[in-house]
């Protein structure tokens, strides 16, 4: 039974407030000090596959760990060959080798992993801890427990601030409750500007189609509506793209699903809208502009949630980012585009 397995890796345990605070107040991108490595513990229980389990149970008496939940198995040369948790071992007979009830094949990371891909890979495969190894698959430490869990905490706070429209460059971002009136306001206000520059622009095109307006004014009842559920299909595939791209999905795999999904949403809408426009205001060319619109609407509004995350992703930034208020004003001003394109093509 080995104590420390492979050369220490930097990183404090964020078990209190403050470790987490300031872990949450690293730098925004998804870069350097954002890897699995500063969260890695050699001082945890290691084994051999050949050693039984009341041998390892013993080895343990006396010693401290960081972390003691699992234990790794290592080959004579470091290389990692199983994880097996502390519930197994308790649960085996006295003489049963380690190979026996060790998990062979558990989810690994490299010390350079995202430490957000690496959190979630734990929690998809229902594991408490996370083993590091190196490209030649040497033992290089343990992710335990309490760093997996103030990991998926930090992640967590920082895509709500975004979404929500604060600067990712401070704790306190995250923290808006405790905010000083100032800093709530250097926090939120670049991101509405944004919006505020949007709502002249939709005032603009809204007043290109003043014409419209006044020969129909019936047309612009419809607009608010339209915008809306354009608007709540964007979020909602906002927030897919974004998780999946935090836990190492491609985009290309949510793509597919979300191209069809978006269109589907707005036939539907369509199909709805279309009948109870025309039974409640009696005006065909009106309802059939409003069921257009909501079905062209929501199509694209599928497409600019997957390109925006996905491009920031590209681009080396959170995909966060890429949601919130900058996708909001976007979309909104695709719709009101599409609104009254279809308007337009239909009543003249």
């Amino acid at each position: 039974m080995s104590e420390h397995a492979a050369p220490h890796a930097a990183g404090a345990v964020p078990t209190r407030r403050a470790d987490i605070a300031a872990m949450t107040s690293a730098p925004v991108g998804r870069t350097a000090g954002r890897t699995v490595d500063v969260h890695a513990s050699v001082a945890v229980p290691v084994t051999t596959p050949d050693a039984r389990c009341r041998e390892v149970l013993d080895g343990m008496r006396g010693r401290r760990f960081e972390s003691a939940s699992t234990v790794a198995v290592c080959a004579a040369d470091g290389t990692l060959t199983g994880m097996v948790t502390m519930e197994r071992l308790l649960a085996a007979a006295a003489d049963t080798p380690v190979r026996d009830v060790m998990d062979a094949e558990p989810p690994t990371v490299t010390p350079a992993t995202d430490q957000e891909q690496a959190a979630w890979r734990a929690v998809h495969r229902g594991e408490s801890a996370l083993p590091v190894v190196d490209e030649a698959g040497r033992f290089r430490g343990l992710v335990p427990p309490d760093r997996l869990l103030a990991v998926l905490l930090a992640e967590h706070d920082e895509d709500v601030a975004r979404l929500g429209g604060f600067l990712g460059s401070s704790s306190e971002a995250r923290s808006a409750a405790l905010e000083s009136v100032g800093r709530r306001l250097w926090h939120r206000l670049p991101w509405l500007l944004l919006g505020l520059v949007g709502a002249f622009v939709a005032a603009g095109i809204v007043g290109a189609f003043e014409h419209q307006l006044e020969e129909q004014v019936l047309i612009a009842f419809f607009l608010p509506g339209v915008v809306y559920l354009a608007d709540a299909v964007g979020t909602q595939t906002e927030a897919l793209v974004i998780r999946g791209l935090a836990a190492g999905v491609s985009t290309g795999r949510i793509a597919l699903r979300e191209a069809v999904t978006g269109p589907l949403l707005g036939v539907l809408f369509a199909a709805v809208t279309f009948p109870v426009v025309l039974l409640l205001w009696g005006d065909l060319r009106v309802a059939a502009a409003v069921a257009v619109a909501l079905f062209a609407a929501s199509s694209i509004a599928t497409v600019v949630a997957l390109a925006l995350p996905a491009l920031l992703h590209r681009l080396g930034r959170d995909p966060a980012f890429g949601s919130g208020p900058l996708a909001t004003v976007v979309q909104d001003l695709l719709s009101i585009v599409i609104y009254f394109l279809a308007a337009s093509a239909i009543l003249t």
